[in-house]
């Protein structure tokens, strides 16, 4: 029972909140996953099968326009990925999250250099 519950609740899309410490370990390194230079790649591999361009070549980092991953693969990161780290359920979770999120933005500041735009706020 507790094994079922730690499957059905680590899923981002489930909205299911762990009860249990191993509920709440699998459902941090599901997300951790999701984050840094993995979850990079990840996000543009998903992109890329579902035929979603990396950015709006007009507005990139969504200044002026809504943001909208369904759209863009860039706008994840804004929508979902850097909000990770808040829903994480330990400690160790957290911490490791955070740093995860850094290599992230220094994604972004890259990416926003070589547009020659100013990088995101968010």
């Amino acid at each position: 029972m507790q094994t079922q519950h730690a499957i059905e609740a680590h899923a981002f899309s489930a909205n299911i909140h762990p009860r249990t410490k191993e509920a709440k370990i699998l459902q941090d390194a599901d997300r951790i996953e999701a984050l840094g230079a993995l979850g990079i790649a990840r996000c543009f591999a998903v992109s890329g099968l579902l035929a979603r361009p990396l950015f709006d070549p007009e507005d990139p980092f969504a200044e002026r326009r809504q943001l909208d991953d369904s759209r863009f693969a860039i706008d994840h990161f804004a929508q979902k990925l850097l909000k990770l780290p808040e829903t994480m359920q330990t400690e160790t979770g957290r911490t490791l999250a955070l740093e995860r999120v850094n290599v992230m933005h220094g994604y972004l500041r890259q990416l926003a250099s070589e547009l020659g735009v100013p990088g995101p706020d968010w």
